[in-house]
């Protein structure tokens, strides 16, 4: 099952350029809001066995908006692989490894223009994401999967300078401008999947490839992450998690690497889709 937040109304997809709205379809059982339907998430689940796909309609990519877009909490995983963490500069971590938040307001869709931060060093982070489908306090590794909705592709997007000025990291403030968290192009349940727990991922800019990965590289898998949050905070349905980046991006290399007015970013995970996003300058009004 694919589902996708088309003009701000849930909807069902049938194929890659058709969709069911769901609120109609179900004749108002179901809200258009997507971010809803995690609460009735195995409900929801059971009408679409039965659901009368025939109204489906053609709908515009551009129209796609994140499948998740306002959860109570985002969480993004840090040095989740080797190379990674290699490429930063630490050991990869033996345990839960480092976690932070991304605020909600930096949600957008998989496509559109991202305003730079001004004076910023503009990062990238291609991620899978996962959002939760079932609460989970305290779960076990082995039912994971069983409290996750589906998977996206996720931008960690990073200004590097205010993530690390100061006697202290500024993680949060610095994935958090307005749009530094695309998630797209629509959430895919891992039934779905050949293998849920690898899949390649990668991004390019203009063109020129920049990471390349898979996700069997995870330190801590999706049910690992899942587990491990949940022994020590409530995860709620909807709430999202960036599960981690691959080697590749801009503060890793030598020299150093930002992203630029006029940059054309490419985002994927394959099974899954892709996020297409070109980078403006701030418009000061003059």
């Amino acid at each position: 099952m694919r589902i996708a937040n088309i003009a701000g109304r849930l909807s069902l997809l049938v194929s890659d350029t058709k969709a069911l709205d769901v609120e109609q379809a179900s004749a108002g059982r179901f809200t258009s809001c997507p971010q809803e339907i995690y609460e009735r998430w195995d409900e929801f689940c059971a009408w679409v066995q039965q659901a009368d796909t025939a109204s489906a309609r053609p709908f515009d990519a551009s129209d796609l908006g994140s499948p998740a877009p306002t959860p109570r909490q985002v969480f993004a995983i840090g040095l989740n692989y080797a190379d990674h963490a290699t490429e930063s500069g630490f050991a990869a971590p033996e345990h839960l490894p480092p976690t932070f938040t991304k605020w909600p307001s930096a949600i957008t869709g998989p496509y559109g223009e991202i305003t730079l931060p001004d004076g910023g060093h503009t990062d990238w982070e291609v991620e899978l994401v996962a959002v939760i489908g079932r609460g989970a306090t305290s779960v076990a590794e082995a039912s994971g999967w069983a409290h996750v909705a589906g998977l996206a592709v996720g931008q960690d997007l990073s200004e590097r300078i205010t993530q690390l000025r100061g006697p202290a990291p500024q993680f949060g403030l610095g994935k958090s401008f307005p749009q530094f968290a695309p998630i797209g192009p629509w959430l895919v349940t891992p039934d779905e999947l050949d293998n849920p727990d690898d899949l390649a991922l990668g991004c390019s800019i203009n063109g020129e490839t920049m990471q390349e990965g898979r996700t069997r590289g995870l330190l801590c898998s999706v049910p690992g992450l899942v587990a491990g949050l949940s022994a020590v905070v409530t995860l709620f349905p909807g709430d999202v998690i960036f599960t981690g980046t691959p080697a590749g991006v801009g503060l890793g290399r030598d020299p150093q690497r930002w992203l630029q007015p006029g940059d054309e970013l490419v985002s994927y995970v394959t099974g899954i889709g892709e996020m297409r996003h070109r980078f403006r300058a701030r418009d000061n009004g003059k």
